[in-house]
């Protein structure tokens, strides 16, 4: 009976485990108790509450330059609707906890097959409530919810994780990477197929629904980015920029902020160009590779992008969880070095985000520590990722010693 309750018990200590944190940040959310800094639940009353009065009119916004996303992110601020007895943020929280749990089932599903591992599961737990009611404040869970079922189902349904790709593309377009590491044409084609029946659709059915491609031209860097360490720096020596609410986010305008975001893209470049070599020369592809990759390139395009908003972070979690479902997966440090920068991007968002924009020691010290903490999880990743998968050229043979007597060459003694 005791060796029963023993297995049984870590078992019940996983949902118990999300039961607990997610109550938490439902509270959160719902005010019942006052997250430390800014409200981070505005977003969803106003501004998505605004979006969604213009969709239900079949039209995007096409006058709101904070109106930045694919097509189909239409689908996620109009959830609410299917919950109409619930007042519009309520119901968005709630369709938020649920994606959440998805994630969850689908992990725990996952990691209960042979070869796999219940490590992802506890990663998705553990990271979630490290991030703070901001997870549940934006419709980022519900895109890495369909980034995970692509993963997830991309070694026995190839035809399914590029479809679910393609429809994350189109919700916030990071998804498309998850078929990087996607060998194979079935799953390239269903992406390919998905996503232009998809976009084709909104294109014909909605007026403006390409309308974001144009509404960043304008952007700054945004203080919490890498590149905006350079002018947090640079505020204490005499730099005479400003901080500003720009296109829905807190940046930096001024003099060589576009030189900053060239820089910021130019990295962009140089990322996407070795992620391009990894795929060219990597031929040792297992079960997790896909994982790994998707890991790695979401990785290095939020810590080169100009924009590094804290939902970003909520990719990250669900993809390091992936990656931890396969029992041979080796991304433990890196995975361990994001839950880390998870917990200071709490900090530095929301709780003492009046130091971030005021650039004091506070504020940039923990962008310097989650930024760094991202890097250096972008880089051990990135290593793994090319140490399994490309295989190491052979050494040229050395002559024999019979051989370099038939070619009369002498013998060093």
């Amino acid at each position: 009976m005791k060796t029963t309750d023993a297995k049984r018990s870590p078992a019940a200590l996983l949902p118990a485990a999300w039961g607990a944190t997610r109550l938490m940040l439902l509270l959160f959310v719902f005010k019942v108790y006052v997250f430390p800094g800014p409200d981070v639940t505005s977003d969803v009353s106003v501004i998505y509450r605004d979006w969604y009065e213009v969709l239900r009119t079949g039209t995007f916004p096409l006058d709101d330059v904070t109106w930045q996303y694919p097509p189909a992110a239409a689908l996620a601020v109009l959830s609410p609707a299917l919950l109409p007895f619930l007042s519009y943020a309520t119901a968005f929280f709630v369709l938020a906890c649920a994606a959440d749990l998805a994630v969850l089932l689908l992990l725990r599903y996952a990691g209960r097959r042979p070869g796999r591992s219940e490590r992802g599961a506890w990663v998705w737990v553990a990271g979630v409530p490290l991030l703070g009611p901001t997870v549940y404040a934006r419709y980022d869970v519900m895109v890495t919810a369909v980034a995970v079922a692509a993963l997830l189902a991309a070694a026995r349904h190839p035809r399914a994780a590029g479809a679910l790709a393609a429809f994350g593309a189109l919700l916030k377009v990071w998804p498309a990477l998850v078929l990087l590491g996607v060998r194979g044409r079935r799953a390239w084609a269903a992406a390919a197929v998905t996503g232009a029946v998809v976009a084709g659709l909104f294109a014909l059915a909605m007026p403006g629904a390409f309308a974001f491609l144009t509404f960043q031209r304008d952007r700054g860097t945004e203080v919490e980015s890498l590149g905006a360490l350079v002018l947090h720096v640079a505020r204490h020596h005499g730099w005479d920029g400003q901080v500003l609410l720009n296109y829905g986010s807190v940046e930096f305008l001024g003099p060589y902020v576009g030189a900053v975001s060239t820089a910021a893209l130019a990295l962009t470049v140089t990322a996407f160009g070795w992620l391009l070599l990894w795929r060219l020369r990597g031929s040792r592809f297992e079960a997790h590779t896909a994982a790994d990759a998707a890991f790695v390139a979401v990785l290095m395009f939020t810590v080169t992008s100009r924009v590094i908003s804290p939902q970003y972070m909520v990719w990250l979690v669900g993809l390091a969880a992936v990656c931890l479902c396969f029992r041979a997966d080796r991304m433990g440090v890196p995975v361990a070095l994001v839950l880390a920068a998870s917990l200071v991007t709490v900090l530095e968002f929301p709780v003492w985000f009046g130091h971030v924009v005021a650039s004091d020691a506070l504020g940039v010290t923990l962008l310097f520590v989650r930024n760094g903490l991202l890097v250096a999880a972008a880089l051990l990743a990135a290593r793994v990722l090319w140490r399994q998968t490309v295989p190491r050229r052979a050494p040229a043979p050395r002559p024999s010693a019979q051989a370099a007597r038939a070619d009369g060459a002498p013998l060093s003694s």
